[in-house]
Parts: C-alpha cells; structure tokens; sequence
C-alpha cells in the first residue's frame, strides 16, 4: 500500500483526517493516504491524538508508540508508528 513507508525503527503511515465526523473510524484507502474520520474538532490538537489513540488501538500497539510527525496543522499528515514492520502494518489496518 503506498500510504506505508518502512522507516528506521517503525512505518510511517499518510492519511488524510477528517475531524468532526459522527463516529472514530479508518474508512479506509483514499488515493495515496488513509483515510481516517475523527469525532474530535480540529482544535488544539485534539484531532491529532484521537488519531493517534485510533491508529494505535487499530496496530494493536501502545499509544505512546504512535505520533503525529507532519502535518500538526493539515488534514494531510504523516504518523509514525513504531516497532512495527510495513507487512504488519498493512494486515493490521486490512491495507491488503
């Protein structure tokens, strides 16, 4: 899947957040992201830790090892998640 790139330590994951959505979803591929809907507005960083909370449930993995790299301020970001390979990621997130 395009929106996974292996990097040292972990996979960096492009997606394409919509805050403000009724319900926490992953709805899933869209172009070269992921699409993920949040219920929590795009204000003061609430969006990008329902992200993170989100994502990390999904990976089955610690919440700590989920993060917002670029993109604090767009729809667009890049969200590393550590300790895991790209194979692991991509069935976690059923990107296969």
């Amino acid at each position: 899947m395009s929106c996974l790139k292996a990097v040292t330590g972990g996979v960096e994951i492009s997606v394409k957040v919509v805050p403000g959505a009724s319900r926490d979803r992953l709805a899933g591929p869209l172009g070269d992201a992921l699409k993920i809907q949040v219920s929590a507005p795009p204000e003061r960083g609430k969006a990008n830790a329902a992200v993170e909370v989100l994502l990390s449930k999904s990976l089955g993995i610690s919440a700590k090892a989920v993060s917002v790299v670029r993109g604090l301020n767009s729809p667009r970001k890049t969200v590393l998640a550590q300790g895991l390979t790209v194979a692991a990621a991509a069935d976690a997130l059923a990107l296969r």
